[in-house]
């Protein structure tokens, strides 16, 4: 049996005392290390099988990992052995990049939330498909069980130092680098700690950003001879207005799903405790109403079918239903997996299936 509901409330305490980076980077190290030996099991749990398609993928449960955790895609497969049905790791920028400076992760254990300023720090594009080209998770359709392998998403950004006005360049590298070895790409436009990111979610560079991915996609399908979906992620800060044009453009240019929402630069339910001034991106349990109102204008907009992965706000089972009957398809956690550890990840595929009928 696995340790999993003991370990986690045991290492807590001690994580939680350090540096949140440091935590950070230690835990990935052990994930990278032990990841796939006898170790694992002190993380690791059975996966609730919960299938369901979407964008012509066949999750095996509809619980992922956001990206963000695993920059440099270094923990696959300690992660997969936590029970997801779809990983997703990045953001990755063409050339290594530092980031912002530390500090720049902080804790607000009050509200079980996070802010961040990172700034898409990573060891660039060729180390990141190494990285995952040497995953064993990854390594085949099914895993030694014979059960279907979760699947892998890869998130793709642009240099802080690319002027706006070539990020495209960027994109476009991006996704021909790692397009062999993704089952699916997500564009991140909407994280608030590179300088004017945000801008490409406006009407025009929006739309010239997907095109040139939309032919940049066509071709590669071509080049590899298989199909590879885009996944657009956005910004939980945006009116319906904003929202309703982001639909209109996914829609035109056949972009396969979008991803809702980021972190959110607002501030309004963490006002006066520690950390709450500093800058970044918060995540957590204060951004799941703005995350949940952006799922359901995109439902909304886009209509039945259009493949949504909601994010944001997920640190229980009912928070992951709340997502689904907002209107996703399918959820991601990251900060809840902090605060609550790996059995989140059962929990939450077990309350999904159950809703849906199942056991």
């Amino acid at each position: 049996m696995a340790l999993l509901p003991y370990a986690y409330p045991l290492a807590r305490p001690f994580l939680f005392s350090l540096d949140p980076e440091e935590a950070h980077e230690r835990t990935i190290d052990a994930l990278a290390r032990f990841g796939g030996t006898p170790l694992q099991w002190a993380w690791c749990s059975a996966r609730v099988d919960d299938p369901i398609e979407l964008a012509g993928l066949r999750l095996p449960n509809r619980v992922g990992l956001a990206a963000g955790l695993d920059k440099n895609a270094r923990a696959i497969d300690g992660l997969g052995a936590m029970g997801f049905g779809f990983v997703e790791v990045g953001t990755v920028t063409p050339l290594a990049q530092p980031g912002n400076p530390r500090p720049r992760m902080f804790r607000l254990p009050q509200a079980e939330a996070l802010i961040n300023r990172m700034g898409f720090n990573n060891d660039g594009l060729a180390a990141f498909v190494a990285n995952v080209k040497s995953s064993r998770f990854h390594s085949g359709l099914r895993t030694s069980g014979g059960r279907q392998r979760m699947i892998l998403g890869l998130n793709i950004g642009k240099n802080a130092a690319t002027p706006i006005e070539r990020a495209t360049d960027d994109y476009l590298a991006c996704l021909a680098g790692v397009y062999p070895h993704a089952d699916y790409v997500t564009v991140n436009i909407s994280s608030p700690n590179t300088k004017n990111l945000r801008d490409l979610q406006s009407d025009a560079a929006l739309a010239a950003l997907l095109a040139a991915l939309k032919s940049r996609q066509a071709e590669l399908a071509d080049e590899h001879a298989k199909p590879v979906p885009l996944f657009l992620k956005i910004a939980p800060d945006l009116d319906e207005s904003q929202v309703q044009a982001i639909a209109d453009a996914l829609r035109k240019h056949a972009i396969e799903g979008v991803i809702a929402t980021n972190t959110t630069l607002s501030r309004e339910a963490v006002k006066g405790l520690p950390h709450a001034d500093e800058a970044g991106g918060l995540s957590g349990a204060p951004v799941r109403g703005a995350s949940n109102r952006v799922v359901r204008q995109l439902r909304a907009a886009l209509g039945e079918g259009f493949p949504i992965i909601g994010v944001g706000g997920i640190l229980s089972g009912a928070d992951a239903v709340a997502k689904i009957e907002a209107g996703a398809d399918a959820v991601q956690i990251y900060t809840g997996l902090i605060y609550k550890g790996p059995a989140l990840v059962q929990e939450a595929a077990r309350a999904l299936r159950q809703r849906r009928g199942g056991r």
